[in-house]
């Protein structure tokens, strides 16, 4: 087992020592002004939104949206209920902030926080208001111009393949390994979550995780890295959707 995460299934309390809370790896990267390490690699190409003839910037799952404060969230899909479209991304990640942007220098407006839930669960959702500049695809950046269009969701299965994209790591590939486990954060606990054998590092968190066509969940945590091995968890979407009454397209 490894030392850097205790999990059991089925949503049972995890009881954790200090250092190995401390010692959990968690792929965030919310907090610009801490100067985190975890926005050292960040690759332009998977994660910045594109421009259309100058004309319309479109943000897709995979690109990066920045709040006041340095607080920027990769997006993890986008929804729509209706007419309304939205982006799913990290609770944690979204805590505190509440306007959107697609550049780091806050002047093409996105949207707004509409929802979050963390802990307990970690995602929120960012209600897309400025259609007028601003077109949201249903796709996946997966970097060098390529994109995976995401279709419908479903809940994970151990031995399932899937792949996940970081903005630190890029695309990498492997198999679900764990559905419903716990992980402790020093806020509180998430539950509910699923594990992958592919490695991710820090900067990764809220990237999408696809099979296919399928969304399966978003990065939340992590431990090893891609240089030695690791393994990764996921809030997955199916409840996501289910709760804000949201699909795919």
């Amino acid at each position: 087992m490894s030392p850097y995460r205790i999990e059991r299934p089925f949503r049972r309390a995890i009881r954790t020592a200090a250092s190995a809370v401390a010692a959990l790896t968690l792929l965030l990267g919310w907090s610009a002004a801490t100067g985190s390490t975890a926005y050292a690699q960040e690759p332009a190409a998977a994660t910045a939104p594109t421009t259309l003839s100058g004309k319309v910037v479109q943000v897709r799952g995979g690109n990066v949206i920045y709040s006041s404060g340095g607080i920027r969230c990769t997006v993890g899909f986008n929804a729509r209920t209706s007419a309304t479209f939205f982006g799913l991304v990290s609770g944690r990640c979204a805590q505190g902030a509440s306007n959107w942007y697609a550049d780091a220098a806050l002047s093409v407006f996105v949207g707004t926080t509409a929802g979050s839930s963390f802990p307990g669960n970690d995602y929120a959702l960012i209600r897309y208001i400025n259609s007028s500049t601003v077109s949201f695809p249903g796709e996946v950046a997966l970097g060098g111009g390529g994109n995976q269009d995401i279709t419908g969701a479903a809940n994970p299965t151990v031995g399932q393949s899937l792949c996940h994209t970081g903005r630190t790591t890029g695309v990498h590939c492997g198999t679900v390994t764990g559905v419903n486990l716990t992980v402790n954060y020093p806020e509180g606990s998430v539950s509910g979550l699923f594990r992958s054998n592919i490695c991710s590092e820090p900067g990764d968190a809220g990237g999408p995780a696809f099979s296919g066509t399928t969304a399966l969940g978003i990065i939340v945590a992590s431990s090893g890295n891609c240089s030695s091995g690791g393994v990764t968890y996921y809030q997955p979407v199916v409840e996501w959707l289910s709760v804000y009454g949201l699909s795919l397209y």
